[in-house]
């Protein structure tokens, strides 16, 4: 089948499945596509399954603005032709917290590569990257799969990003900061040591920043 003829196909089965009150209230979270038929990501892995991964397809497929065919773009490129270059490409071109999250469990954590990129991400100056690069962190260390070396003083945006009106971006820095600190207790207490000045804090966010790590690490050396 041509590629022309296998996004035809795609289209048909993602018209198929589409499920009009999801893709409204994706909407309402901000999730916004130029296309989103609403389809689930069980169904949208389902529909992948019927296609061998192609680089070309997966290329033609990510720079789609449909929700679907970029979904399905992370799970049909072949992780072992993704280079070091397209990472950086596509890392820049994430419109949104569902496909930064889809592209890092399904592709970005199976590369070779991956803790390289996440470090280098989590210092570059676009915010967008940053959250990307925090996130993918988080997904290696979930996995056991991060061989880097996390050394806090080295991330020069984190203290930053955390408080940042970003949400995205600061939900993504304070994951990854709670991973993070289950990594290793000598990093779990430099980090409580550097959000102290938050625990009086009279503005919420911040209180809710320190009381939040300091619980989860707590909980998480008592067991």
């Amino acid at each position: 089948m041509m590629q022309e003829e296998i996004i035809k196909d795609i289209r048909k089965r993602c018209r198929m499945t589409m499920n009009g009150v999801a893709s409204a209230s994706m909407r309402g979270y901000g999730l916004n596509y130029k296309l989103n038929f609403g389809v689930s990501i069980q169904k949208i892995k389902e529909i992948a399954s019927r296609y061998e991964s192609d680089k070309d397809l997966a290329e033609t497929l990510w720079l789609d603005g449909t929700r679907e065919l970029k979904i399905l773009a992370t799970l049909l490129y072949p992780a072992d032709q993704f280079s070091k270059e397209t990472a950086n490409e596509w890392v820049s071109q994430v419109p949104n917290q569902e496909i930064r999250e889809q592209v890092c469990v399904n592709l970005f954590q199976v590369l070779d590569f991956s803790d390289q990129i996440a470090l280098e991400w989590i210092n570059e100056e676009d915010e967008n990257v940053r959250a990307t690069g925090y996130w993918l962190i988080v997904r290696l260390l979930l996995a056991k799969k991060f061989a880097g070396t996390i050394e806090i003083d080295t991330f020069q945006y984190i203290w930053k990003d955390i408080v940042s009106e970003n949400v995205s971006l600061r939900n993504a820095a304070v994951l990854f900061l709670k991973n993070a600190g289950k990594f290793s207790p000598t990093l779990a207490e430099k980090i409580l040591e550097k959000v102290t000045i938050f625990k009086d804090s009279e503005d919420p966010l911040l209180k809710e920043i320190y009381d939040s790590l300091s619980f989860d690490f707590e909980f998480f050396y008592d067991n």
